[in-house]
C-alpha cells in the first residue's frame, strides 16, 4: 500500500488524523507518547538489545495496515494515530479515507467534513448518520472537493435540507447510493436535482422524508433507470403515481418497499412489470387487496422475500395461492394478517422453498397450523409465532425437540436462546448471597 509521505512525522498531529476535527482534550503533540510506548525509530536509535527489536513496527506495513483495518474512524484517529509518528502516518493510509463512517460521532461538525474535503479528495464513500453538528455547509463543501464520491449515507439528519442534496447532485455526478431517511427538511427540489444529474443511482433510501411527494418521485425515477433498490416508508405524500413511475422508468429494480405510504392496489399492480424484482415491502398498505398480491407473485417470478404485514385484508386463499406460485420464494412475512391455520398448512403443502414464515400476532393460528407446517415442510427453517395466543407453549416445546432444524419464535423461546447466548458468552446469574 502506498503511504503518505513520512515528511509528516516532524510536524504536529494538526497535519495527522487529528487535525481533521476528532481529538481529545489532551494538547500533546505526536512527538509525545500518550500510552508510554516510545517512537519506532527512537527504538532502533536507542536499544541494543535484540529482543528490543521484537516490535510490531517491525512488521511490514502491509501488514500493520490490515490490523488497522479493524479499527473504526475514531480508533484510529483517538488512539492508534497517538502512539508515534509511524503509525499516524500508517493512520493517514489513503485506502482508510476513502470510505469513511463517522456515524453517531457528536464531535463530527462542518469543520471537520470541510478539513476532509480540502485533504482527501479520494472519498468515494461517507456515512454521517445521527451526527447532529453536521449542516448543509459542511455536505456542500466536501460534495465540491469529492467529485469521486459515489456513496453518501446520512440518516436521522433532520437538520439538513435540500441544498446538501442538490451539492452532492451537482458536483458527484458517480453516485450511485444515496440514503437520507427521516430527513424532515428534504423536499422534491433534491429528488429533481438527483434525477437531472445522477442517471448512475442504483440504490435510494428515502423513508419518513415527510416532504417529498409524486412530482419529486417521478422526477427521480425518469432520469435514474437503473435504479435497483428504491425504500420509502410513511412518506405521506407519495402515491400510486410514484409507483407507476417507478415500474415504469425503472425496470432494473430488485428492491422495493412503500411500508405505510398512502399506495393502493392500483398502484402496486404496476409491479407486475418488474422481471428483477426479488424483495418486497408492502406492510402497512391501507388497500390492498389479495389479488393484486397474487398477480404480483405470479409475475415476478425471482421474488424471494414478501412482506405482507399489517394488511388485514390478507386471507387464507391469498397465502395459498403465493405458496402455490412463489417458486423462488424464500421468506414470507405475515404478521398481524387475517389468517389462520389453513395459511400455514397450505405453505407446508405447496410451497417446496419457503424458508422463513413469521405469522405473529395472528391471533387464529393454533396448535394445529403450527404442528402441520412443521411436519409437512421440507424446507421450513423458521417459525414466528410471537403472541399467538392459541398456540401452546407446551406444544411449541415439543416441536423445538422434534424439529431441532427449525427456529421456533415464541416470547418464551426467545428468552431461552437469548438465555443461552449469555451463557455462552460468560454471563452467570449473581449467587451471592447479601449480608
Amino acid at each position: 500500500s502506498v503511504l503518505f509521505s513520512s515528511s509528516s512525522s516532524s510536524s504536529s498531529p494538526a497535519d495527522g488524523c487529528c487535525a481533521l476535527g476528532l481529538r481529545p482534550d489532551s494538547s500533546d503533540s505526536s512527538d509525545s507518547s500518550p500510552s508510554g510506548l516510545n517512537h519506532y525509530d527512537d527504538c532502533q536509535a536507542r536499544s541494543s538489545d535484540p529482543a528490543d527489536h521484537l516490535s510490531i513496527n517491525h512488521l511490514p506495513s502491509s501488514i500493520l495496515l490490515k490490523v488497522l483495518s479493524h479499527l473504526t474512524v475514531k480508533e484510529r484517529c483517538l488512539c492508534a494515530s497517538l502512539v508515534c509518528k509511524y503509525w499516524r502516518d500508517l493512520c493517514l493510509d489513503f485506502q482508510f479515507w476513502k470510505q469513511i463512517d463517522l456515524s453517531g460521532l457528536q464531535q463530527v461538525n462542518d469543520d471537520l467534513l470541510v478539513k476532509i474535503a480540502s485533504r482527501r479528495q479520494n472519498v468515494t464513500e461517507i456515512t454521517i448518520s445521527d451526527c447532529r453538528g453536521v449542516h448543509d455547509h459542511g455536505v456542500t463543501s466536501l460534495a465540491s472537493h469529492c467529485p469521486g464520491l459515489q456513496k453518501y449515507t446520512a440518516y436521522r439528519c433532520k437538520q439538513l435540507g435540500d441544498s446538501s442534496v442538490i451539492a452532492l447532485a451537482t458536483h458527484c455526478p458517480l453516485l450511485v447510493k444515496v440514503h437520507v431517511g427521516n430527513q424532515d427538511k428534504l423536499t422534491d427540489a433534491a429528488l429533481k436535482k438527483l434525477g437531472s444529474n445522477c442517471s448512475e443511482l442504483r440504490d435510494v433510501h428515502l423513508g419518513q422524508c415527510y416532504g417529498i411527494t409524486d412530482e419529486g418521485m417521478m422526477a427521480l425515477a425518469r432520469g435514474c433507470p437503473k435504479l435497483q433498490k428504491l425504500y420509502l416508508q410513511e412518506n405521506k405524500m407519495v402515491t400510486d403515481q410514484s409507483v407507476r413511475a417507478v415500474a415504469e422508468h425503472c425496470p432494473e429494480l430488485q428492491f422495493v418497499g412503500f411500508m405505510g405510504c398512502p399506495v393502493t392496489s392500483q398502484g402496486v399492480i404496476h409491479l407486475t412489470a418488474l422481471q428483477n424484482l426479488t424483495v418486497l415491502d408492502l406492510r402497512h398498505i391501507s388497500e390492498l387487496n389479495n389479488e393484486t398480491v397474487m398477480e404480483v407473485v405470479r409475475k415476478c417470478r425471482k421474488l424471494s422475500s414478501l412482506n405482507l404485514c399489517l394488511n388485514w385484508s390478507i386471507n387464507d386463499r391469498c397465502v395459498e395461492i403465493i405458496a402455490k406460485e412463489g417458486r423462488s420464494l424464500k421468506e414470507l412475512y405475515l404478521v398481524s394478517c387475517k389468517i389462520t391455520d389453513h395459511a400455514l398448512i397450505a405453505i407446508g403443502q405447496y410451497s417446496s422453498t419457503i424458508e422463513t414464515v413469521d405469522a405473529g400476532w395472528c391471533k387464529d393460528i393454533t396448535d394445529q397450523g403450527a404442528t402441520q407446517i412443521a411436519q409437512s415442510s421440507k424446507s421450513l427453517r423458521y417459525l414466528g409465532l410471537m403472541r399467538c395466543d392459541k398456540v401452546n407453549e407446551e406444544t411449541v416445546e415439543r416441536l423445538v425437540v422434534q424439529y431441532p432444524h427449525i427456529v421456533f419464535s415464541t416470547v418464551m423461546q426467545d428468552c431461552k436462546r437469548t438465555l443461552e447466548r449469555a451463557y455462552q458468552m460468560g454471563w452467570s446469574p449473581n449467587t451471592s448471597n447479601s449480608s
